[in-house]
């Protein structure tokens, strides 16, 4: 039930009884819309301020529900609204405020009106513009049953044609039909006459496969007996080659002494060469050029055990005098812990600059990561002096761009991570970077 500020006679509030009519409520929400850009934030509700930035068309979208309960619950918002809509429409205002509605006007626009600015009798103008809709989808309702009736009519009478020309056309099927079975009975009694015929020839044909068969048992046996004989003569050739093989292991000997000298020529040749180049003994193993940490050399992760408190800036100058360090920067959660009450082009720019110092200060790397899903459109940034900017791809997030960045660092490379985010401190800790509160770099961008 929505209450009326206004009051009737004797100061009664009007009250309205029944649900805003759906068509009223499209309007009121459209008008909010439209008054919604000339108010500042802090005139806006608290519910309503993060819409500020959009469009009238995306507020409809995405805040109706929140502009509707507004209008219904902040009294001084409606009041706004209502003063600029006075402002837009003032011969509609000004005939509601005398107790009359304009004949011409649209009675959703009247009562949306009368709902916004609450004159005087302002639920009847409500009451009376859904009493029309309502009227009014009857009637369309209605002409719209009247013309799906004349079409289902049309449709019936069209079917009975369509079910006499189809009866008409299976009786001409059924005639052909019948006389083709008359055609199909005549070739089966000659089907018939033709398979008693091939019966016959297949008798005919079965007693010559039987005289093919006897002729086909008498040549197997033939070959039978050559196989015999054929095997006979292989384990003939096969004593003859085992006899060639024995007298050539026992002629091995010589070659055995030819490869040995060569092998001794071979060997002297390699003891001739060491002894002319003279190379000096192997100091440096393969091992010892691969890059890693050294028991009692300092890592980045040793940096904490300095007796520094972990929100010290001082521990962040530490890790950038690392050698060859790479600070990354959670963009969004740095901004949004120093001065969240900045817009976030302001919240950019402020924060990039600051990051441009401190680079030129450490020569670190510097990697500031944005969330790409707050952007409404691209951003045309010229990045600062040593300071790369990088945005989030669609449906990927800045914590896991971040990730993909300590990844692809070669393990041993001191990697500074800055986000208050506990889950995306763990992951590259996990991953070998060291994690860094926000407030530390806010702190230490703040000395200049």
């Amino acid at each position: 039930m929505v209450e009326s500020e206004g009051g009737g006679p004797g100061g009664t509030a009007e009250v309205l009884d029944r649900p805003l009519p759906e068509g009223v409520r499209r309007r009121v929400v459209q008008i909010v819309s439209d008054g919604f850009g000339g108010l500042t934030v802090a005139e806006l509700p608290a519910q309503l301020r993060q819409y500020a930035r959009f469009t009238p068309t995306r507020r409809v979208k995405f805040a109706a529900n929140a502009m509707a309960s507004a209008m219904e619950n902040e009294p001084l918002f409606r009041q706004r609204i209502a003063e600029r809509l006075r402002d837009t429409q003032p011969e509609l205002a000004g005939a509601l405020d005398s107790g009359t509605a304009p004949p011409a006007a649209d009675p959703l626009d009247v009562a949306a009106a009368a709902y916004v600015l609450r004159p005087p009798g302002w639920v009847k103008l409500v009451t009376a513009a859904g009493e029309e809709v309502q009227r009014a989808d009857a009637e369309r309702a209605d002409e719209q049953n009247r013309a799906e009736l004349d079409r289902l009519r049309a449709d019936l009478a069209a079917a009975k044609e369509h079910t006499r020309t189809e009866t008409e056309g299976l009786r001409a099927e059924l005639e052909a039909t019948r006389k083709e079975a008359e055609s199909l009975h005549r070739k089966l009694r000659g089907a018939l006459s033709d398979v008693k015929r091939g019966e016959a020839a297949a008798r005919k044909a079965h007693a010559e496969t039987e005289a093919v068969r006897a002729e086909g048992q008498a040549l197997l046996s033939a070959a039978e007996s050559e196989t015999r004989r054929l095997r006979s003569r292989l384990g003939e050739a096969e004593a003859a080659l085992e006899a060639t093989r024995k007298a050539a292991r026992e002629g091995r000997s010589v070659e055995d002494m030819r490869v040995r000298l060569l092998l001794d020529t071979l060997l002297d040749s390699a003891q001739g060469l060491r002894r002319e180049l003279a190379l000096p003994p192997v100091s440096v193993r393969p091992a010892e050029t691969v890059e890693a940490v050294e028991p009692g050399r300092m890592t980045p992760k040793d940096i904490a055990a300095r007796a520094l408190s972990e929100h010290d800036p001082a521990i962040l100058d530490q890790l950038l005098a690392l050698p060859q360090s790479h600070l990354v920067v959670d963009g969004y959660n740095v901004t949004k812990t120093g001065y969240p009450q900045m817009p976030l082009e302001k919240q950019r720019l402020r924060l990039l600059g600051a990051l441009s110092l401190l680079a030129a200060q450490t020569g670190a790397e510097v990697t500031c990561v944005f969330d790409g899903a707050e952007l409404a459109a691209p951003v045309l940034l010229a990045p600062p002096r040593g300071v790369r900017v990088l945005f989030s791809k669609p449906r990927v997030t800045a914590d896991e761009l971040i990730r993909q960045l300590v990844r692809a660092e070669p393990p041993g490379r001191p990697v500074i991570v800055v986000s208050t985010d506990r889950e995306v401190a763990d992951g590259v800790a996990k991953a070998g970077a060291r994690p860094v509160a926000s407030v530390v770099l806010l702190k230490r961008l703040s000395r200049g």
